[in-house]
Formats: structure tokens, C-alpha cells, sequence
């Protein structure tokens, strides 16, 4: 072979790998390009599930806020009210309950047997007695109910002492690590603990606030907290969140989590815990530059008023002051209804100087439930139905007139646990992880010393030893989203078909992509990107109408009344936690029964203020219904229960089971 002929094949392996090397790297584009596109379209649908959750959880606050006007209404037309349980008006709208001041009446007669096993805590606490809780609850064990009686009361004593906003001092050498929601999650708690231990003289912690509900572990959460801050009252700060609030608490899992766990002294320790809420500070400020408040601020926040306040007259966000006849300072919607009105001195029985002026309340409903926005102003947070929407521009004049730097507050769940706005000024963290659905966000904390940036650390809560790929998570994220977005539709099914029919002027049973959105924003109101949501919802033709009686396929509300109309279906579904808090508000001695006569009395009540047109004959069948032994009495709480969606992949996987 010649030179030449070995050079011409060198030549020619040569270009064949410079083509094989573009061919590679082409591909390597295109794999690289797709995948990318791939991830856009992960978190595209992460980010849509994430509005979902947040969207129908705002929705349920401002519902929950929308009860304290029922409240102020009931008031004044349940003549039967005062004659028959005068505690009710005194829970509601007076201050602290008196009756129940004396720690003897509540310890004294609880005794701890030999025989329970859990952890004894030793009185006064100390560091050992924060170990020995931390210990048990991973072993989920209960603490004794006469041990949670003494830690309340404790922790009431020494909050008492404490001004409105705890000041705090931080150096080079000294941090202090900010926590925000931990809302019942337990796991996150003892992992914050795990990465940066336990609170200590030289370990200082701010928790701020939403302690409480949704999680299964929120008395666990409590209790620690409470034990820590009484070993440590200089170097552990507690701020009021929304949810330390027993009204909250009846609709989002705490009362309930109480009365399953101490099923003899539950009612006990849910009184204590009321007053308990009132006297834990507002706010706590670090190095007089940095603002931690649960919620955030509005154009007229005022933190000298908001340090005097006396904020044990706020029993609950939920109850504004009572309007008293002739006081200029409420201004509290009046509806003729018919009913005795209550007599006079009824209406009068709580005092100006038991309660805050309508000012003050304000004051205090801003702090606790606003949230921060791009856009500049203050507007109404018409999401969450109180507080307010603030801007970066009241962000600068609030911290500008009281010489701050920052504001660090909690209130909404973040993708990756913590975010930064207003040009650096305003930090929202956010510390349960998993909150609406495991992989759904990660939690974080934040950790300060004065003078330096803020450093943040975020961790997840998972069972398993790796992390699921990203695809399972989003799928698992989104189908639990869309899950509870078909309930919701399905609670409105009347109304939905009734505005679909109005669209439908030629009766085709078919709607365009745009009116079948409008209608949906338009029933629903939940703010949600109907169009991009609509391929999970409803099926559509090939020229892309909507069939729009596929909005309600495979799900219905189970039905335990078979004659009652499907208007009075959707209503005491749709309405259940409403009606759920009203019958527990009523039946305060927490025995699950009202009796009939009281329950058409509330339903007649509540069916004028909110509007519902369900005629009185369905309401007095459904009463004698639900009086099932027939002795006039109503277990509210089960019959409730009954009105639950059921989806038929539901049914299919428990038939499959079944078969197997």
C-alpha cells in the first residue's frame, strides 16, 4: 500500500469521525433542547396544581372569615340564644371566660395512673423535660392530659407578662433562626431541630405563628413550643398566626385532633387553649430593624397603637366587636329577618371596656392575614377575604416611618419554602413541607445575626430514602389538585348548568373553549387558568367545543337523604364546614348532638343570610330525618359527614381490591 493510498484512508476515518462527532453533538441538542422543553411543561403543570391548592384555600378562608358577619347576625335574631345557653353570646363575643381562671378547677381533679407509660414532665421544666417530649412524640406517644393542663397554664402565666412585640437583640456571634407555618406537621419541626438543634441559651428561635391545624400533630407541635419557650422565655418567641384562633380551629382540624386525642378532658384543654391564643404577642422585632409578623401590613398600619393594644380582648380574628346599640365605631351589616330580636340588655351585655375598638381590631386582622403583592398600593386581599393586599411602595413607607429595614413574614405556602419581594424587603418563609400534597414545596427557615445578609435553608419531609422522579411527583401533585377541584365543581352543579344553558342559546349541550371558562370563573370565582386546566376537565369535540355536562363526569355527592332535591344536596355539601361550625359553636358542652327545634332555627337563620333559597318543608323533613332515634336530637357531626363526593376511580380501585 502506498503513502498515498494511507493517507487517503486517514483522511477519510477522519472525516467520518468529525461526522459522527457532529452527528452526536446535533443529538446531544436535541435531547438536551427537549428535555428542557420537557421540565418547562413539569413545572408549567406543578405551578397550575400549586394555583389549584392555594386558589380553593383562600376561597375557604374567606368563607371562614364570611361567618364572623353570620355570627354578628345571629346574635341579634336568635332570640333563644341567651335564654338557653347565655355561654354561647360569652364565647363569641365577650372576653376571656371567667369561669374557668382557676387552675385547681381544671388540674387538681386530673390524675396521671401508674399504669400510663408516656412522658412525665417535672415541674418547674427544664432543658431534660424538651429531650423527653422530643423522644416521645417520635415514638408517637400522647402526652397526659393533666401534663398539657399545666403546661397551658404555665405558658399563660409567663405570656401575660410579655409586651405586645418581643424586641430581641442579635450580634456577629449570636444568630437567631426565624421559622414560619408549621401547621400540625410535626416531622418538619423535629427535622428544623435535627439540622439546627434544639432551642437553647445560645440557640435562639422565632416560630411565627400558624402552629396549628390541617397537620396530625398539632398539639405535639404546641406542646414543645410551649415547653421550650417556659425553659426558654428569652431565646424562644412565639407570634400569633390566623390559625391561633379557636374559630379557625373548628374548621381546620385542631378542635377535632384535641377531642380524639383526650376524649375525657378535651373540652378542658380546648377553653385553656382559647385564652392561651389571646396572650401570645403580635410581633417581635430584631435589632429595632427587622419586623417578623405572621401576616403583613396596610397603608395604615400603626405600630404604636399596635404596642398597646390589648391584645387578650382579641378572643378570635374571626369575631369583630360586637355592635352595641348607639356605639359609632361598628358598622356591621343589619338584615331583617323573622325572628324575636334579642332583648336589649342581651344585646348590651359586653362592654366596650371588654373588647377592642373596630380600629383596633383592624389594626391587628392587617397584620395577621395580609400578603404582599407586586402590583403598588393597598387593596382589598379579596382572595382570603380579610387584610389586605400590600405593595412595595407601602412596604418602603411603613418600614420607612418606623426606621425598619425589613419585614419577614409567613401566611403562604412557597414552591421552595421561602421568597423574596419588594426589592429585598420583604421575605415570606414558610416551614411545613409537603403542605398540599407530598413533593408539592419544600420548607425552610431562615437564620440572622446583625449585620449580616440572611441566610436561608430549606429541607423536605419524605418517607421514602430517595426522592421520587420529578414526573411522579407532578402527576401525584396534579391529580390530587384536580381531585379536589371536581369537588368543588361538583358542589356547584346546579349553578354551573344553569350559567352553561345561558351560554347555550341553541341547546347543543356543547360550548365554545372561551364561554365555558367564562362560565366557570364566573360560578366558581377561584382566579385558575381554566383553559390550560381544561384538558384534565372536560372532553371536546374535534372542533374543540366543549361538551359541558362532562364538566360532572365520574363523580357525585353521596346522597343519605335519597328524597331530598339535589339543590339541598349541593347546598349542605358546599356549606358542611359552615354548618359544622355553627352546630359546634351551639352545642358547647361538645356532646355531637343539637336538638331539632335548634337546628331549623340556625338552618332558617343561616339560610337568610346567605341567601339560599331552600324552602322551610325541605329543612323540617330534613330535620326529622336526621333524627334517627327519634328522641329530638341531631348528631350533626355524622350526619355531615354523609355528604362526601364519591369519584368513580374511587369505586373501581376498591371493587378491584375487592376481586383480588
Amino acid at each position: 500500500m502506498t503513502t498515498h493510498n494511507l493517507e487517503d484512508m486517514g483522511c477519510g476515518t477522519s472525516s467520518v469521525k468529525d461526522m459522527r462527532s457532529e452527528q452526536v453533538l446535533k443529538a446531544a441538542l436535541v435531547i438536551q433542547n427537549w428535555y428542557r422543553g420537557y421540565s418547562t411543561r413539569l413545572k408549567a403543570r406543578q405551578r397550575y396544581a400549586l394555583t389549584i391548592f392555594q386558589s380553593i384555600e383562600y376561597a375557604d378562608e374567606q368563607g371562614q372569615l364570611q361567618l364572623s358577619n353570620f355570627f354578628s347576625f345571629m346574635l341579634e335574631n336568635y332570640a333563644h340564644i341567651h335564654e338557653k345557653d347565655p355561654e354561647i353570646v360569652a364565647r363569641l363575643f365577650g372576653s376571656t371566660i371567667q369561669d374557668y381562671k382557676d387552675r385547681q378547677d381544671y388540674v387538681a381533679f386530673v390524675d396521671v395512673p401508674n399504669s400510663y407509660n408516656g412522658p412525665r414532665l417535672q415541674f418547674p421544666l427544664t432543658f431534660t423535660d424538651i429531650d423527653l417530649l422530643v423522644d416521645a412524640f417520635k415514638q408517637q406517644q400522647i402526652l397526659h392530659a393533666r401534663y398539657v393542663l399545666e403546661v397551658l397554664f404555665e405558658t399563660k402565666k409567663v405570656l401575660k407578662q410579655m409586651p405586645n412585640f418581643t424586641h430581641v437583640k442579635t450580634s456577629p456571634s449570636k444568630e437567631i433562626t426565624i421559622c414560619g407555618d408549621l401547621h400540625g406537621k410535626l416531622d418538619d419541626l423535629l427535622l428544623i431541630f435535627s439540622k439546627n438543634g434544639l432551642p437553647s441559651g445560645s440557640n435562639s428561635y422565632i416560630f411565627n405563628g400558624d402552629f396549628v391545624d390541617r397537620g396530625r400533630n398539632s398539639i405535639e407541635i404546641l406542646m414543645i413550643l410551649f415547653v421550650s419557650f417556659l425553659v426558654y422565655p428569652n431565646d424562644l418567641h412565639l407570634n400569633r398566626g390566623n390559625h391561633e384562633d379557636f374559630m379557625m380551629n373548628l374548621r381546620y382540624g385542631f378542635t377535632n385532633e384535641i377531642l380524639c386525642k383526650y376524649k375525657i378532658h378535651g373540652k378542658q384543654i380546648l377553653q385553656i387553649l382559647e385564652d392561651v391564643y389571646t396572650w401570645l404577642p403580635i410581633g417581635t422585632i430584631i435589632d429595632n430593624e427587622i419586623l417578623v409578623i405572621h401576616g403583613g401590613i396596610s397603608e395604615s398600619t400603626d405600630l404604636n397603637l399596635l404596642h398597646h393594644v390589648e391584645r387578650h380582648k382579641m378572643k378570635s380574628v374571626l369575631m369583630p366587636p360586637t355592635p352595641l346599640d348607639g356605639d359609632p365605631d361598628t358598622n356591621l351589616k343589619k338584615k331583617k329577618f323573622n325572628a324575636t330580636i334579642l332583648p336589649r340588655e342581651v344585646k348590651t351585655s359586653t362592654s366596650l371596656s371588654e373588647q377592642l375598638t373596630k380600629h383596633e381590631w383592624e389594626q391587628v386582622i392587617d397584620i395577621l392575614w395580609s400578603d404582599p403583592r407586586g402590583k403598588r398600593g393597598c387593596y382589598p386581599n379579596t382572595s382570603r377575604g380579610g387584610g389586605c393586599y400590600f405593595g412595595p411602595d407601602i412596604t418602603s413607607k411603613v418600614l420607612n416611618r418606623y426606621q425598619l429595614k425589613m419585614l419577614i413574614r409567613s401566611h403562604e405556602c412557597k414552591p421552595e419554602g421561602y421568597e423574596i419581594c419588594h426589592d429585598g424587603k420583604v421575605i415570606t418563609i414558610f416551614s411545613a413541607s409537603n403542605y398540599y400534597e407530598e413533593g408539592s414545596n419544600r420548607g425552610a427557615y431562615i437564620k440572622l445575626s446583625f449585620g449580616m445578609a440572611p441566610r436561608f435553608f430549606q429541607y423536605q419531609v419524605t418517607r421514602t430514602t430517595c426522592l421520587r422522579p420529578l414526573y411522579q411527583r407532578v402527576n401525584a401533585i396534579e391529580s390530587s389538585a384536580i381531585r379536589i377541584l371536581r369537588e368543588r365543581i361538583i358542589a356547584r352543579k346546579t349553578d354551573l348548568i344553569h350559567a352553561f344553558q345561558l351560554q347555550d342559546g341553541s341547546k347543543s349541550g356543547k360550548l365554545s373553549m372561551s364561554q365555558w371558562a367564562f362560565s366557570m370563573e364566573n360560578i366558581l370565582g377561584l382566579n385558575l387558568p381554566w383553559r390550560s386546566l381544561s384538558s384534565r376537565l372536560v372532553t371536546t369535540d374535534t372542533n374543540g367545543d366543549i361538551n359541558y355536562m362532562s364538566s360532572f363526569q365520574d363523580i357525585h355527592i353521596q346522597n343519605p337523604v335519597k328524597e331530598a332535591q339535589s339543590t339541598l344536596i349541593e347546598t349542605l355539601y358546599r356549606y358542611r364546614s359552615d354548618l359544622q361550625i355553627i352546630f359546634n359553636v351551639i352545642d358547647s358542652d361538645h356532646s355531637g348532638l343539637i336538638s331539632v327545634e335548634e337546628f331549623r332555627s340556625m338552618w332558617k337563620l343561616f339560610n337568610s343570610h346567605y341567601n339560599i333559597h331552600i324552602d322551610d318543608f325541605q329543612i323540617d323533613e330534613l330535620a326529622e330525618r336526621m333524627d334517627l332515634n327519634k328522641d329530638g336530637s341531631i348528631d350533626f357531626n355524622e350526619f355531615l359527614k354523609a355528604f362526601h363526593v364519591v369519584h368513580k376511580l374511587d369505586k373501581l380501585n376498591k371493587s378491584g381490591s375487592g376481586l383480588a
